[in-house]
């Protein structure tokens, strides 16, 4: 599995100088990669600035992954040529597998592979992304920053799109794309993420699943929370992934049984499921929460999200609410912490600092709407000191555009997660 996530030399079976060519994208996504690349042709000699060879056989030093992206009916003979020099780690980027019927194809590709003990990601895949040593073997156009969420997807298309949204929001330790699963597939790569000091939670997005009983083990021994998207819910849904990747999605009350039992999170979006995967990769919400902002609207619609979530809204002790002086007599007296509209960032601060060592609650949700007593840069600084004095779980909706942008950016970046509509936070806390 190292490999496919941290390889020292990289074969590309399929690479070209030619704009508008997968092999050229993969070229280029791989060119700050700090390993060795290999580009294969059997015409050209030389691709960017890169010497070129006709076979993986014509390469002298050890190559630990290669990346075939070349037309299927000459896909047998590569992999088996790779089998030959002895490397044990493919991507198969190539598409016209099971996705258009061609199931024997795949199984003759497996049979190849375990005469040479050789492990297959793929066929119909995307590639792998590990921000941290830059490599990319994605023909995404953007690769994204190093975090602590690991992606594993049956789609590889769904990485593009979420790659360039994750930018200034989250980053990621890795990403696989399995395709058609022909051979690796969930349960080994949730194994080896576990051991990955970098991934701190796992995002699935599952069609179906070959190894059902395998997926439910390594669910259950992940020390790491996984959260689970399914798509094949519906009779509309399950025909769209046969033509796919060539998955028989089946119910989805067995899938949805299968991840309760599991201790996998469901996620019903996929904002949703990023939202969690940022939340729990560093912190740990439990039940009581209280709800601390300065617009009575929002604090009572999260009010009716936490009801509908099942977050219990605790009782304000009124010890704790007497020793809240310095704030105006108009505030709300009560959870949520309504500090009215024209709360200052004393006010703010006068809350957070009472709030710190309390042992009546878990989960503090933090409502900030645009005014022009608060800066939303100042209440962002205030709420990283916060988190580093205080293990209660921080969850932030500053509600706006532009004015709360740069105040979302340093939020997320220090690992508090910041969201535009109260209910995604409540969510992602539940």
């Amino acid at each position: 599995m190292k490999n496919f996530l941290a390889p020292k030399s990289i074969a590309i079976i399929g690479a070209s100088s030619k704009k508008g060519k997968v092999g050229n994208t993969l070229m280029n996504n791989l060119k700050n990669f700090k390993g060795k690349i290999y580009p294969i042709n059997l015409k050209e000699k030389t691709i960017l600035n890169k010497k070129a060879y006709p076979s993986v056989l014509s390469i002298k030093e050890k190559i630990d992954l290669a990346v075939i992206a070349i037309p299927a009916p000459f896909v047998y003979n590569a992999i088996k040529e790779c089998g030959e020099k002895g490397i044990k780690s493919v991507i198969i980027i190539s598409a016209g597998f099971s996705e258009i019927g061609k199931k024997r194809e795949e199984l003759i590709l497996l049979d190849l592979a375990k005469t040479y003990n050789m492990r297959l990601l793929g066929a119909n895949c995307f590639g792998t992304v590990n921000p941290y040593i830059s490599l990319d073997t994605s023909f995404a156009l953007t690769t994204p920053e190093p975090g602590p969420i690991a992606f594993i997807s049956q789609s590889g298309a769904l990485w593009s799109a979420i790659a360039e949204y994750s930018i200034g929001k989250f980053g990621f330790s890795a990403f696989i794309s399995l395709g058609n699963t022909i051979d690796v597939s969930f349960p080994e790569l949730i194994e080896y993420l576990n051991k990955d000091p970098k991934t701190k939670a796992i995002v699935c997005y599952i069609e179906s699943l070959k190894k059902g009983k395998a997926f439910m083990k390594a669910c259950k021994n992940s020390k790491k929370p996984v959260i689970v998207i399914k798509a094949g819910k519906t009779e509309s849904g399950k025909k769209a992934t046969i033509s796919h990747t060539g998955s028989l999605a089946g119910e989805y009350e067995i899938y949805q049984a299968a991840f309760e039992q599991s201790n996998a999170k469901i996620a019903n979006t996929l904002t949703e499921a990023f939202d969690k995967a940022f939340l729990l990769s560093n912190q740990r919400p439990k039940n009581k929460t209280i709800i601390l902002t300065n617009a009575g609207g929002p604090g009572a619609l999260t009010a009716d999200y936490c009801d509908q979530n099942n977050l219990e809204l605790v009782t304000l002790p009124k010890r704790f609410i007497l020793s809240l002086k310095n704030l105006p007599k108009s505030w709300s007296h009560g959870n949520p912490m309504d500090l009215i509209g024209d709360a200052n960032l004393e006010r703010y601060k006068e809350a957070l600092t009472k709030l710190k060592d309390k042992d009546f609650y878990d989960n503090l949700v933090i409502i900030l709407t645009p005014q022009g007593m608060t800066d939303p840069e100042e209440l962002a600084n205030e709420l990283i000191n916060f988190k580093k004095e205080s293990t209660k779980t921080v969850a932030v909706c500053f509600m706006g555009g532009s004015s709360i942008k740069k105040a979302a950016e340093l939020l997320n970046k220090n690992n508090i997660p910041c969201f535009f509509e109260p209910e995604r936070v409540v969510k992602s806390i539940s």
